[in-house]
């Protein structure tokens, strides 16, 4: 057993050191083909290959012909397989799915081409797709002629949100007996998104004014555009703001060298942080996650529509000022960790400190004590809100107090109203 364990060692290694030093050769000369396989041996032909060996160092020790004959017999059927599976194949395979962004219930294709390329008659081989986690999609190609084509469709099924990758295209060859198996990849990993199920929104009420302005707030400033009343002058305000009308009128009423100045309301844009939870323990079941996603993807959405800046952290994916599309990817890509909702509003605040308004997603299970402590994580003028997820509630509701707003939805589709009428505002 030492030999041949030595034998099948010296094999391999070959087989290694000759596909580095063959792709080190096309490296060198600029020279790309497709990715194949370093062992072609399937278990069978390393069985086949050990038994031959044996056989024949017995037949050898023994002086048994019939066992020589054996090994010779399992060598030579060795010798013919690979006959059937080494050499190049001029092809040109392709693998590209319909569209590679779909919404949840959404069926799509993915359309393989393999097209001869070769002079002469190509013998029949066998096209393996991968998709995803599942089997891989197998097709069965015929014999092409010289610059004949090949084509079919796999349908991709879209029933939970995902990053589904697909590929390689990998052609495999093979002989009658099982024992050898050629493996070549032939495209790059493409992957179609498949984005969670969103509900259309009203106008958030937040940021819709697309002026300079922005909107107002409640804190006074020595600078800006919203103007508020007209104060007296105190040492250290700016001289540019002193109204020299109204001190004029004043000033024989009043004692020599006092001025009124401008007093300004602070004005900013409106920035919209929107937190998912990513913690399972924080929902009932895997479903209700599934709601929160979708619902953080809503408001995102509208948001955009809105012209809102806005910042998205869904479990562990973060996507600041992105735009729809790159929201919609990373809620495609979030799947659920062991972080915390007030480590995620840490890192909102860290990643958005200009943020006016916080919207965080979660489940059933935090309580309104924890909702508020998420919720001091953010500066006080930062208007803070919650969406619970809880299919038990006997209705759709809104409460809180005045630092948190909290409502709380059975499904997606009570997201609409609780949001109509200007909630965020």
């Amino acid at each position: 057993m030492a030999f041949l364990s030595t034998v099948r060692a010296a094999v391999v290694r070959f087989r290694v050191t000759a596909t580095d030093a063959l792709a080190r050769g096309r490296a060198a000369w600029g020279v790309h083909a497709p990715a194949l396989r370093r062992v072609p041996v399937t278990p069978s032909g390393w069985l086949v290959l050990a038994a031959s060996l044996a056989a024949w160092y017995a037949g050898a020790r023994l002086g048994w012909l019939e066992l020589v004959l054996v090994a010779a017999t399992g060598l030579i059927a060795l010798l013919l397989c690979t006959g059937l599976v080494v050499g190049r194949m001029a092809l040109s395979v392709t693998a590209a799915p319909e569209r590679d962004r779909v919404v949840v219930g959404r069926s799509t294709r993915c359309h393989v081409v393999v097209t001869n390329r070769a002079r002469r008659r190509m013998l029949p081989i066998e096209v393996e797709l991968p998709i995803g986690g599942r089997a891989p999609a197998t097709f069965d190609v015929p014999a092409l002629a010289a610059g004949g084509t090949f084509a079919a469709d796999v349908e991709l099924l879209t029933d939970r949100r995902a990053v589904i990758p697909v590929g390689p295209a990998t052609t495999v060859r093979g002989d009658p007996l099982g024992l050898l198996r050629r493996s070549v990849s032939w495209s790059e990993v493409c992957e179609v998104f498949v984005h969670p199920v969103t509900t259309p929104l009203e106008p958030l009420g937040a940021g819709l004014l697309r002026d300079l302005d922005g909107y107002t707030t409640n804190d006074m400033s020595m600078s800006d555009l919203a103007f508020h009343t007209l104060r007296d002058y105190a040492p250290g305000d700016d001289r540019r703001h002193i109204h020299w009308r109204s001190s004029a009128k004043l000033g024989a009423a009043r004692p020599a060298g006092t001025f009124l100045v401008r007093q300004f309301l602070d004005t900013r844009r409106a920035h919209l942080t929107v937190l998912v939870d990513g913690d399972g323990g924080a929902y009932g079941d895997v479903d209700d996650f599934e709601t929160a996603v979708s619902v953080g993807a809503s408001v995102v959405l509208r948001a955009v529509e809105d012209e809102i800046d806005t910042t998205l952290l869904v479990a562990d994916q973060l996507v600041h000022k992105g735009g729809a599309r790159r929201s919609l990817d990373a809620c495609s890509r979030a799947g659920q960790t062991t972080a915390s909702l007030a480590d995620l509003a840490t890192r909102g605040v860290l990643v958005a400190p200009d943020a006016t308004i916080a919207l965080f997603v979660t489940g059933s299970a935090p309580s309104f004590a924890a909702l508020t402590r998420v919720a001091a994580r953010f500066q006080p003028e930062v208007r803070t809100f919650a969406v619970r997820v809880d299919p038990t509630a006997p209705t759709a509701s809104v409460a809180g107090s005045a630092a948190l707003t909290v409502l709380t939805l059975r499904s997606l589709t009570d997201l609409p109203a609780l949001l109509s009428g200007g909630t965020l505002r």
